[in-house]
């Protein structure tokens, strides 16, 4: 069994190395990979390049840039150097996006963080557009709209990359941040009419959780209708791959082979089906 239509972050199988993550995907027949930060720590970026090219694999992403917000200007400035130092990276990996957790500050309104949010990415948009590089702004759930992002919902997303309306600012979906939007469907179509689909996340949301951040579920093993989420994903007009992406504090105690084996059973079931 291959799936060349599906990719794997690294920070999914946390435990292993980028070595182990090219490795421990390419041998599964898994076409692409998203590589995050934590991942390369201490790696040559160029060595890392070559890995994924000669496992056959494509680089989706690098993750994550962003966290533009900040109660002072230096804070501010800081955060948009840090976005420079991505930008250098996703190159130097031959990376063809970033995508971008956006930031909150608590005590902050909403306006002001999606203010510093919008300006920050106004400030690196263009030295992004000179690299080939897009700007995937990912909303999170709401849980998060106090220290992590100020964007909660695909809609407010959605009227960010409208307000920019810079060629290479672009969305990414994850079903776990956005699964409880009631319009949703909609919201996905205006995405793709507008040539923002860029990215599509799948895990699962867990109502019940031992960690707020650390302990997402495997496809199958929570509340999203996953199977009606992906027929609209389709149906908007996204062509790329699914892109696994799970936070687990269990799994990553675990064996991370049999951690991977049992995210591409889950894959099998829910978007294969019995016809596959």
């Amino acid at each position: 069994m291959s799936y060349p239509e599906l990719a794997v972050h690294t920070f999914t199988t946390k435990s292993w190395t980028m070595s182990e993550c090219i490795e421990g995907y390419a041998k599964r027949g898994i076409g692409g990979i998203s590589v995050w930060r934590e991942t390369l720590e201490g790696e040559d970026l160029c060595r890392v390049r070559r890995q994924i090219a000669d496992a056959g694999l494509t680089g989706l992403a690098l993750v994550r840039g962003g966290f533009f917000t900040g109660a002072t200007a230096s804070e501010r400035a800081k955060a948009i150097e840090n976005n420079r130092q991505c930008l250098m990276e996703a190159d130097a990996l031959g990376l063809p996006q970033i995508v971008l957790v956006c930031g909150a500050t608590p005590g902050q309104t909403a306006r002001e963080n999606y203010e510093q949010i919008r300006d920050g990415i106004g400030v690196i948009a263009g030295e992004a557009a000179e690299l080939g590089i897009r700007l995937a702004i990912e909303p999170l759930h709401p849980i998060y709209a106090g220290d992590r992002s100020g964007i909660c919902s695909l809609r407010d997303a959605n009227n960010l990359a409208e307000e920019l309306s810079l060629p290479n600012v672009t969305v990414a979906v994850d079903v776990y941040h956005v699964f409880w939007e009631i319009d949703l469907r909609e919201q996905l179509q205006r995405c793709a009419d507008n040539g923002w689909l860029n990215a599509y996340h799948i895990c699962d949301f867990k109502p019940k959780q031992d960690d707020v951040l650390l302990d997402r579920g495997i496809m199958g093993e929570g509340c999203i209708a996953l199977s009606a989420i992906d027929q609209w994903v389709h149906e908007a007009g996204f062509e790329g791959r699914r892109e696994v992406e799970i936070f687990s504090k269990k799994w990553w105690a675990r064996d991370q082979d049999e951690f991977l084996d049992r995210i591409l059973e889950a894959y099998e079931d829910i978007y294969r089906g019995p016809a596959d």
